[in-house]
């Protein structure tokens, strides 16, 4: 969210892009920037280019940040983003509650995205001037030593932009936190830092955390995700009328009849359309029952009752009407 950002995104890239921010919010003003991300979001949404936003609370302890992926058609409408004026004000208003600085990067989309791990570290590195190929040959060192690390899945390595930002990055994939966390404490890799020292003159490592959480990342305060029970109720909610719905129109008629597949084929394909389409739902639907998942105002039990009561009813519509219609 700081005015100065950490642009990674290749000068010549015409693809889509995304902008990562990594933020520590003071512990008291959690819910308030929360609301200030809303609104930010809502702001973004209407640039040239903007296609979706991604939301991650922090997850303590491997996640202490808040991180926000904005994805954007190309590198200029990003970087449009970044310097226009409505988004300076924004940060203007919000760096009383930030604890020092953050980190904003944009990288280009590969095949595999941004940050498709189930954990990532994100690491900026400053080039003392004229070390520019003693740190690529420290790099390749020190890529080929991680490579081999347990856990390892990716690791994506952006060089600076001319007359945009300053910093090398790198994106480091894991399956796990804890096999991140090891390679990151590991000796090897502290001896590899060392040598590093001498071309250096700023260098830091933040973790963000992805996975089936992202679908209810709502940006709403100090308590993280919502309760599992009640993101095992909107799953449901959705679930339902889609494999129903699939299994009328497309499953029965054109797979089984039609295409006479077997039974076993088919129910797997209308599984793999259904988490297809969840993809897309989940996050539409978290939104819509927010005030529930994560309710705030003085009564609170007053929106757990209600919000539940309300999707059970749903539920019972649900089931009364594909009943009696199909």
């Amino acid at each position: 969210m700081s005015g100065s950002q950490s642009a990674s995104a290749s000068s010549g890239h015409q693809g889509p892009v995304t902008i990562i921010t990594q933020t520590r919010v003071r512990p008291e003003a959690a819910g308030p920037f929360a609301r200030w991300q809303d609104e930010t979001g809502k702001i973004v949404a209407g640039f040239p280019g903007f296609i979706k936003q991604t939301v991650m609370p922090p997850s303590p302890p491997e996640q202490v940040d808040w991180v926000i992926l904005q994805r954007f058609a190309r590198a200029a409408d990003a970087l449009a983003w970044l310097n226009s004026s409505q988004r300076l004000e924004r940060v203007e208003e919000a760096e009383p509650m930030l604890v020092g600085h953050d980190d904003v990067h944009v990288v280009n989309d590969g095949a595999s995205g941004a940050l498709p791990a189930a954990v990532s570290a994100v690491i900026s590195t400053r080039i003392k001037p004229g070390q520019e190929a003693a740190y690529r040959q420290w790099e390749q060192r020190i890529a080929a030593a991680q490579s081999k690390a347990p856990g390892f899945q990716g690791y994506r390595f952006e060089p600076p932009i001319p007359g945009v930002q300053n910093d090398w990055l790198a994106i480091l994939r894991f399956d796990t936190d804890a096999n991140l966390e090891a390679w990151l404490a590991s000796p090897e890799r502290h001896k590899l830092l060392e040598e590093a020292t001498p071309f250096t003159e700023e260098f830091h490592a933040r973790i963000a955390r992805t996975g089936f959480d992202q679908w209810f990342s709502l940006g709403a305060g100090e308590r993280g995700s919502p309760p599992a029970w009640k993101q095992n109720m909107l799953v449901l909610l959705m679930l339902y009328p889609v494999v129903f719905l699939f299994g009328v129109f497309v499953q029965t008629p054109l797979l089984t009849r039609r295409a006479g597949l077997p039974f076993a084929i088919a129910l797997f394909i209308g599984n793999v359309a259904s988490v297809l389409l969840l993809s897309y739902l989940l996050p539409w639907t978290s939104n819509r029952f927010s005030w529930w998942l994560q309710p705030a105002g003085p009564n609170p039990g007053r929106s757990e009752l209600g919000g539940a009561v309300l999707v059970v009813a749903i539920y019972g519509l649900m089931v009364f009407a594909f009943w009696f219609l199909w």
